[in-house]
């Protein structure tokens, strides 16, 4: 066992190894905005750190050529990213990139069942491959979960874990557990397509896109400077015209005081292709509207704030950074004038932009302009509402679901509604999260039940539900429900 790093216990472990690598030093670098975000959010919930650990699983292919422990060396070299500490220095937090070092990485066989039997051999006598495949993914998933499990000890770990699922002594899974203080989703896909290149052809001709010290240079110069301080003006202006709780009290909480819901809807997955198609607007702007009219129905708010996460990709030479670059942005929706459901999809496409292009900032200087206007500030919860559209694709492709009337109101009352997680403390009053599920779009509810308590929380997600589908057949005015 390596020392300092986190090993599973069980019968499936088999031991360490390390990946050396060296590389062209870097020098060192402040901590980028994201990072500066989210290690805010770190020292107030320490925690829940372990829960935005980023897990990833990646097949090799049977005839990959290269060494998988080599591809792996070369990955590291190739993305200082991924050899970045961080660690105080002279009273501030910055990024130090080492040039040498080693890559703890753990084996774990999965090529014996519980009475000691290779699966190859049981394979022989007639057991199925894919049975065999099922029990690789499901040791990777255990491995991953295990991983992931404790926090990162960033001034002295590496971004990430990295473990290999083995089979008869070959590699069948690479497992990777990142840091979501060096990498956002992108920068892990990023990471991931490196590997699989690696594995398949031994080497990467192309440059690498930025790294995350170079992101944190950047966002040093004027010009970035100057484009953070007009985000906060944007933010300050916009909190002011929100109310001071999205959704009032309606009594006192349970215990644990936070729950999490899923609605699984065919229906909703079928009716917000319809509207996105109908009037030539994204899924996730469908989504961001309806929510938008629940809350505002629900609170009897004129002004609604829905806050998203925005992945600050749009900049030149940002789409290939092996970086955290995703911030919070604000959407700001006025139903003042009580618009009808069409008539708010473009006002809430344009609401959605300003928030994007105001979602690049130095958080330390947003914190100062909200004490400075008398606003809290990462005080550990937020009153308003958090929508994630954490779906892996948000086509609008109607390909295979029947659009008629009568059908979709048919799915609708076969939408399934399950609690799933509780919680002492969260960092929201209210968090919806659009998710994949088999069947049909997941709606993901996580509130404050002195807020929304169980019942009235489930309602809710039937709410939105509904006014999907209604909107999917014709113009749905105010008051909407």
């Amino acid at each position: 066992m390596i020392e300092g790093t986190v090993l599973p216990t069980g019968p499936t472990t088999h031991g360490w190894t390390a990946v050396d690598f060296a590389a062209t030093p870097t020098a060192s670098a402040p901590i980028t905005w994201g990072q500066r975000a989210l290690w805010m959010a770190i020292l107030r919930k320490p925690d829940y750190q372990p829960k935005i650990n980023l897990r990833r699983v990646v097949a090799v292919p049977r005839r990959a050529p290269a060494d998988v422990l080599r591809a792996v060396g070369a990955l590291l070299t190739r993305h200082s990213s991924l050899r970045t500490r961080l660690r105080t220095v002279d009273g501030e937090l910055r990024q130090v990139v080492a040039d040498r070092g080693s890559q703890p990485v753990l084996l774990v066989p999965a090529d014996t069942t519980a009475d000691g039997v290779p699966t190859d051999i049981r394979a022989a006598d007639g057991v199925r491959a894919d049975t065999r495949a099922a029990d690789v993914t499901r040791v990777a998933d255990e491995t991953a979960a295990t991983l992931a499990s404790t926090a990162f000890d960033h001034a002295e770990e590496l971004p990430q874990r990295i473990a290999l699922i083995l089979v008869a002594g070959r590699v069948r899974q690479v497992v990777i557990v990142f840091s979501h203080t060096t990498v956002d989703f992108r920068a892990a896909e990023l990471v991931l397509r490196d590997l699989r290149l690696l594995l398949l052809r031994g080497s990467i001709d192309t440059p690498a896109g930025m790294q995350s010290v170079d992101v944190a240079h950047r966002e040093h110069d004027t010009a970035h400077r100057r484009r953070g301080e007009r985000a906060v003006t944007h933010w300050v202006a916009g909190y002011g015209r929100l109310p001071q709780e999205t959704l009032p009290p309606v009594g006192p909480p349970h215990s644990p005081r936070f729950r999490r819901g899923v609605l699984v809807s065919a229906a909703a997955d079928t009716a917000v292709r319809m509207i996105a198609n109908r009037h030539q607007v994204t899924s996730s702007t469908v989504i961001l509207a309806a929510t938008s009219l629940v809350l505002a129905k629900w609170s009897g708010n004129d002004v609604v704030g829905v806050y998203t996460m925005v992945s600050n990709r749009s900049l030149p030479g940002y789409d290939e950074a092996i970086a955290k670059l995703n911030q919070l942005g604000m959407v700001v929706v006025d139903l003042t004038d009580r618009p009808a459901f069409a008539e708010l999809l473009p006002r809430v496409w344009s609401a959605a932009m300003n928030a994007y292009r105001s979602a690049y900032y130095d958080p330390a200087d947003m914190r100062t302009a909200f004490e400075a206007a008398g606003y809290p500030y990462a005080t550990g919860i937020n009153a308003h509402c958090y929508l994630n559209d954490i779906r892996l694709t948000t086509d609008a492709d109607l390909f295979g679901h029947d659009t008629t009337p009568a059908r979709v109101r048919a799915a609708l009352a076969g939408s399934s509604f399950d609690w799933t997680e509780s919680f002492d403390a969260f960092t929201w009053r209210t968090r919806i999260e659009i998710v994949d599920r088999p069947g049909g779009l997941g709606l993901a509810l996580t509130a404050d039940t002195a807020h929304l308590p169980p019942d009235r929380a489930e309602r809710f997600l039937r709410d939105l539900d509904r006014l999907l589908v209604e909107a999917a057949f014709h113009d749905v005015p105010w008051p909407w429900l």
